[in-house]
């Protein structure tokens, strides 16, 4: 059994915004949604600048049916009520809550790179100073990433396939993938299915800080600059993106708004080195053809890329290898761009918000420009969209996803 895939509803908080609308708005006028870290004094990290999500009040889902009140708040961690939040969202856009199928064949797939964290580093410290008996009782079920999967299929009913991807900064695209699958194969009829992170602790920021990984740079225009020669790390941001993903023909006979088709998903492993990815750029490409198959398309029929771009050195040098690989002589007409140039690197939910990206650049046609580029890389030498937005068909796109310990992601959509 194979059965086509579309997307009908949408969910999302990023440093843009809380909400579909108010993220691609943003998008769509090349916004920063960067800023200056305040919950603790930089110097020490040397890191200034980050993606935080300063319009999420918890308070205004209290009396949201399907999200939280006051209690329940208290014992669910940031990372878990964005996720509640975007499900929510994503629900009503696509105007039903499904309870006229089995409960057994709805699913949520949900993925955090590194879940509650900021909780497990709050406890430790209550540890350290008072002792093992002062640790909360929740600290266990409010740390643990694959909660917000689990929270969602409580608020819904959803009783089907329900688990947590944590592939590193793939974590969202691999959600996305498996839930299509799941549904393509016959298992589900209907997903919830994308990422969510969220980190404001010192400690994250010295980690990468201490990897070389992130920007230190205090100028909030040349922060994230993907594909520049003066690339010097991601920013890191937070946030959740989260999609609908039902069964064509259930979807078809409803009347669902449908924002594209997943036609495509490749997986695969550099199986090369823990934070480095491939220089040749070869699995990074394999998933992109594999997905590319899986959709029946050739590189020519690809119109956009929304690339993982990260801001780093290496990935986006070998990113820039593996597009090549995968599309030949045709990755110089692709367009190619880098949303992380604007609401920086969501870790393992950036592939959810990338979804929605590439499904709502299919549904208006429209590509959004690659901000804050300014010096080119004899290294990056493709088209990344960096003069200007794009109004043009899209045919067909597709999202990358490389996570740390060589994990590639690849979703190929199709307009429908």
């Amino acid at each position: 059994m194979s059965r086509r895939v579309v997307i009908t509803g949408m969910g999302a908080i990023t440093p843009l915004g809380t909400g579909v609308d108010k993220f691609w708005e943003g998008i769509k006028a090349n916004k920063i949604g960067f800023s200056f870290i305040d919950s603790f004094d930089t110097e020490r990290t040397g890191v200034k600048i980050a993606g935080i999500v300063r319009d999420f009040d918890d308070e205004a889902y209290y009396d949201v049916k399907g999200c939280f009140d006051k209690k329940e708040a208290r014992h669910m961690e940031r990372f878990t009520k964005f996720a509640v939040v975007s499900a929510h969202e994503a629900l009503t856009d696509a105007g039903t809550d499904f309870k006229d199928i089995d409960p057994y064949r709805a699913g949520v797939i949900v993925g955090s790179g590194i879940g509650g964290i900021d909780f497990t580093l709050s406890e430790h410290s209550k540890y350290l100073e008072k002792g093992p008996n002062r640790i909360s009782a929740f600290y266990i079920p409010m740390m643990i990433s694959n909660m917000a999967a689990g929270t969602i299929s409580m608020k819904t009913g959803f009783r089907g396939a329900n688990f947590d991807v944590t592939t590193a900064c793939a974590s969202a695209t691999n959600s996305i993938g498996e839930a299509f699958r799941k549904i393509k194969d016959g298992y589900l009829d209907v997903a919830l299915a994308g990422g969510t992170e969220s980190s404001n602790a010192e400690f994250t920021y010295a980690g990468f800080s201490n990897m070389k990984a992130i920007c230190k740079s205090g100028d909030l225009e040349r922060a994230s600059i993907p594909f520049d020669k003066e690339r010097h790390g991601f920013v890191l941001s937070e946030g959740c993106g989260i999609v609908v993903l039902e069964e064509y023909e259930h979807a078809k006979a409803r009347g669902a708004k449908i924002y594209a088709e997943v036609a495509g998903y490749g997986a695969t492993c550099d199986g090369y080195h823990m934070t480095s990815p491939m220089p040749t750029g070869e699995a990074a490409g394999m998933g992109m053809t594999l997905a590319m198959q899986e959709a029946g398309l050739e590189p020519a029929d690809v119109d956009y890329i929304n690339a993982h771009g990260t801001s780093t050195g290496l990935n986006d040098k070998y990113e820039t290898a593996a597009v090549k690989l995968a599309f030949g002589d045709e990755a110089y007409n692709v367009k190619i761009n880098s949303t992380k140039s604007m609401i920086g690197h969501l870790l393992g939910a950036a592939g959810g918000v990338e979804a929605i990206i590439c499904a709502k650049s299919i549904q208006e046609g429209f590509i959004h420009r690659t901000i804050g580029y300014k010096v080119p890389d004899e290294d990056c030498d493709l088209n990344y969209c960096t003069e200007s937005n794009i109004q043009q068909e899209v045919r067909a796109a597709l999202s990358n996803s490389l996570g740390f310990g060589g994990h590639n992601a690849t979703l190929c959509f199709k307009k429908i």
